[in-house]
């Protein structure tokens, strides 16, 4: 899988962020088999998943054998190194992760937490999906999003583009 070339296999790394919040469902989610598996498929050979205050804790794996290596943390001091090596992000939809990612030029799959009251975080992630800067799913599409992955249909997030935000800001005010 995956070969650079010289016939040393590459890395690919998914790394899955839920912020400082509290997203179980994302990281179940993501600890699937049916998910795991169709992550593989795609060419990817890592998860790193950051649970934050998680309680639900996603099943380690070394990987090989025609499976995903699986690691996990809560917190790190800063994400930006795990955001720069992924070949794809799975995000809450937190807008200082969506932008951080988009800033990097990530591939982002941005996954709304439904159980969120005051939920404005939905509007900014579907109307970047709809001007195709990402992709977004909800815990139980997640798999559906992934098997359709198409990351050629991805448009770069030109810097200094607040026209997202301040359409969604207009709305409050």
């Amino acid at each position: 899988m995956g070969s650079n070339g010289d016939g040393v296999s590459s890395k690919k790394v998914v790394f899955v962020t839920v912020g400082t919040t509290l997203f179980d469902a994302l990281v179940r989610a993501v600890d699937t088999l049916e998910v795991k598996q169709d992550l593989y498929a795609k060419g990817y050979t890592h998860l790193l998943i950051q649970i934050g205050r998680g309680s639900y804790i996603p099943s380690r794996s070394s990987g090989g054998d025609g499976s995903i290596a699986v690691d996990y943390f809560t917190f790190s001091s800063s994400i930006a190194e795990s955001l720069r090596s992924a070949s794809l992000v799975i995000s809450h939809a937190g807008s200082g992760s969506i932008f951080e990612t988009l800033h990097l030029c990530k591939p982002l799959i941005v996954v709304v937490n439904e159980d969120l009251m005051d939920n404005h975080q939905v509007e900014l992630a579907e109307e970047l999906a709809e001007r195709k800067h990402l992709f977004c799913a909800r815990p139980q599409t997640l798999h559906q999003t992934i098997v359709s992955l198409n990351l050629g249909s991805l448009l770069p997030y030109p810097p200094g583009d607040a026209k997202p935000v301040a359409k969604l800001m207009n709305r409050y005010l």
